[in-house]
């Protein structure tokens, strides 16, 4: 597998969009963010994703000429229409404007309807963490989870994210609504791996560590079991209403394509209501504390979530971003 430089990767991602017609600002921070997603070790929704996205833009799900535009506002609140742009310059855009309005008012929500894919939502959670702000924002998917109790995919994964920010590194939460996402099965297969825990049912009606087994059931498990299930379904509730766009439902009725989704970003001023010392303080100790929990598992730390993309970040920035073959060669041959 070979070792990519970040600056050549983003080259990669960067050289093919402007190639598909996208302006070069919109590719640049396009290509920014999916490198990035990469190296923070989250591979399924960096380069892993990547081919799909060209693969949308040639059907013509994406439009790389589209940009949002705010439909209507009320206070702190906004409500935008993606007109199917690229995913994640919308979502990033999105977030922004509610950075911008939560500077001035304390927090502010954008709802984002007729968007597309934003890859990594953990990446807009970063954002929003870099900008001194609490970031949660969320999007929902077409039907790929049976609800809890149910043998057939009504329900979406539906990612949440929350960020808290830290000079030292965030916390950023950042998970699908599943106990692993597709992406995250996929990559798994692609090295031949199990699952280190059960992530849905085989076709016996049995948990299952295989992720090709789960994935070709789609019984993929809810985190929680009917918790996340029912969590699932408030996130897509509310996201379809604040954005007036389309359900999990309506989604899935677009012949099993994954467009047209809506996604909701809040902001909070964290270093302006509570002060920068409060803050770094709270969340440190907090941190210090469950960095001395007595550890199962010597060789396992205790991580906070965000921990781990740091790391990751520090190694694949000094020695390249690990591509499976197939990968690089499906990317150098767009």
């Amino acid at each position: 597998m070979p070792r990519i430089p970040f600056d050549e990767l983003k080259a990669e991602f960067r050289r093919v969009l402007i190639k598909k017609g996208c302006d070069e600002a919109t590719a640049d921070l396009s290509a920014q963010l999916i490198a990035e997603t990469s190296c923070d070790g989250v591979y399924s929704h960096g380069a892993n994703r990547f081919p799909r996205v060209i693969e949308y833009i040639d059907k013509g799900y994406i439009d790389l000429k589209a940009t949002p535009t705010k439909v209507e506002g009320m206070g702190a609140f906004e409500r935008w229409d993606g007109h199917l742009g690229l995913g994640n310059v919308n979502a990033h855009r999105a977030m922004a404007r509610a950075i911008e309005m939560a500077k001035e008012s304390g927090i502010a929500c954008v709802a984002l309807g007729n968007t597309n894919h934003w890859l990594r939502g953990g990446s807009y959670g970063w954002q929003a963490a870099d900008a001194g702000c609490v970031g949660i924002c969320w999007t929902n998917t077409l039907p790929n989870m049976p609800a809890w109790g149910a043998r057939d995919r009504r329900i979406g994964n539906n990612p949440f994210i929350m960020a808290i920010p830290r000079a030292e590194g965030h916390v950023v939460v950042d998970m699908a609504m599943a106990q692993y996402s597709y992406g995250q099965m996929e990559s798994t297969a692609m090295r031949g791996d199990l699952l280190p825990l059960p992530g849905g049912y085989d076709g016996q009606g049995a948990l299952s560590c295989d992720p090709e087994e789960i994935t070709r059931t789609g019984r993929v498990l809810p985190i929680g079991y009917w918790k996340g299930s029912s969590l699932s379904i408030a996130l897509d509730l509310v996201a379809t209403v604040l954005t007036g766009g389309r359900s999990t439902l309506r989604i899935g009725e677009l012949a099993g394509n994954e467009y047209g989704l809506s996604q909701v970003f809040i902001a909070i001023d964290a270093t302006s209501i509570a002060g920068e010392a409060f803050v770094a303080t709270t969340v440190n100790e907090v941190l210090d504390n469950l960095h001395a929990s007595e550890q199962v598992d010597p060789e396992q730390p205790v991580l906070y979530p965000g921990e781990k993309s740091l790391a990751n970040r520090k190694a694949n920035l000094e020695h390249g971003i690990p591509v499976a073959d197939e990968v690089w060669a499906k990317i150098k041959a767009l």
